[in-house]
């Protein structure tokens, strides 16, 4: 028998981003409808946030690669320089145009109910990404337009935060050699810092409700993706056919009131303790076959060309699909807020979406990068 062509990795990853980046427009869409209710269809709704992990997760195993790669094979360390542009020019070009139009744009809404991240505060703070950091309430400098790009303050946090973790973990614990065992421990101690920062949130009262919102809290979904880029270099292997009702079992349990009401931050220590560590386990669950070179339905799945496509302008995606979600509820539904349908929504705010995404995707994309393709079409077995 001949065997199906193995599906591209870089393509499967990319496609991945599509999912994440259809569930985040997904649950904002319910949201907007009104239907982030108490019962199970609600809390279901609102957990479809679970794209964020699983791009946080994602940055976690991308990125700490090249890290990994260099301890493994006692090559050169990544350049500090190389990583930060990167960096910078993947993020920043895209998110400073959407910045900027929003602004625009809500400054001549008459029905917007301003709050400081309208002003030029709120500007300067959301070009910097610094929006999330203030003592103030939690939404001080959220713009209204913008309220998503919390998850990317948090991203950038990481960004700056990674070089110290390689450091600290690769030089410091493992001393410059490959030692992936005492490595993996070392994450895992690592990932005892989200935890005993929600403990601590819950604990004192002088921390203001944005602190919530800060790279701690969330620093376990990063460390779940670096976990998998240390297995990958062992050569470990997982499968979609057990991670993926694995995830989906996680998912209908976290959507139970074990992880709280429908809301991005729970008010119960608890709750927030359940939620962080499924989120985490599922995200981890959803990347690992991809990640870990499976060959089977699931990998092929995400590395169709479909979900690379979107895949490739999911950032973009994630950047403007709430200031289109407004003008698809007001100009083309005629619905006020928390009222219609989430798929009805769902389904114009994406038909708004996809072009101006691709449109900016087009003049904001890295140039000396090639795109991913993606996978093959799997061959008919044959004797």
């Amino acid at each position: 028998m001949v065997s199906a062509p193995v599906p591209n990795r870089t393509a499967s990853l990319t496609g991945i981003r599509a999912l994440a980046a259809l569930l985040v427009v997904a649950t904002h869409a319910a949201y907007t409808t009104g239907h982030y209710t108490p019962d199970y269809w609600g809390l279901m709704a609102s957990r479809m946030e679970i794209g964020v992990p699983i791009f946080f997760a994602l940055s976690g195993y991308l990125l700490f690669r090249p890290w990994v790669k260099s301890a493994a094979t006692g090559g050169p360390e990544p350049s500090l320089r190389r990583y930060a542009w990167h960096r910078f020019r993947r993020i920043m070009p895209a998110y400073v145009v959407v910045v900027l139009a929003a602004y625009v744009v809500y400054h001549f809404r008459t029905d917007v109910q301003p709050n400081p991240g309208h002003h030029w505060v709120g500007l300067l703070r959301n070009l910097t990404m610094t929006q999330i950091y203030t003592d103030n309430y939690m939404y001080s400098y959220l713009h209204q337009g913008l309220t998503q790009m919390w998850s990317l303050a948090v991203e950038v946090g990481f960004y700056i935060l990674l070089p110290a973790i390689a450091y600290l973990l690769l030089v410091l614990l493992c001393r410059r050699e490959w030692r992936p065992y005492r490595l993996l421990g070392g994450i895992f101690a690592l990932m005892l810092v989200s935890p005993a920062w929600i403990v601590f949130f819950h604990s004192v009262d002088w921390l203001p409700d944005s602190a919530r919102l800060w790279p701690p809290t969330y620093l376990i979904w990063f460390l779940g993706g670096m976990t998998l880029t240390v297995l990958a270099q062992m050569g470990e292997r997982a499968y979609g056919f057990l991670a993926i009702p694995l995830a989906v079992l996680c998912f209908l349990i976290v959507s139970t009131p074990i992880a709280g009401e429908p809301t991005t931050s729970p008010k119960e220590l608890y709750e927030a303790l359940f939620k962080t560590i499924f989120y985490t386990i599922i995200a981890v669950l959803l990347l690992a076959p991809l990640a870990l070179g499976n060959r089977g339905w699931y990998a092929t799945l995400m590395g169709s060309r479909p979900m690379v496509w979107v895949g490739e302008i999911s950032y973009e995606i994630f950047l403007v699909h709430l200031i289109l979600m407004e003008i698809a509820m007001v100009e083309i539904m005629h619905q006020p807020v928390y009222s219609g349908s989430g798929i009805e929504l769902f389904f114009w705010t994406m038909v708004l979406t996809i072009p101006v995404s691709w449109l900016l995707h087009r003049l904001t994309r890295v140039r000396d990068e090639p795109p991913a393709t993606a996978a093959p079409a799997a061959r008919p077995a044959s004797a």
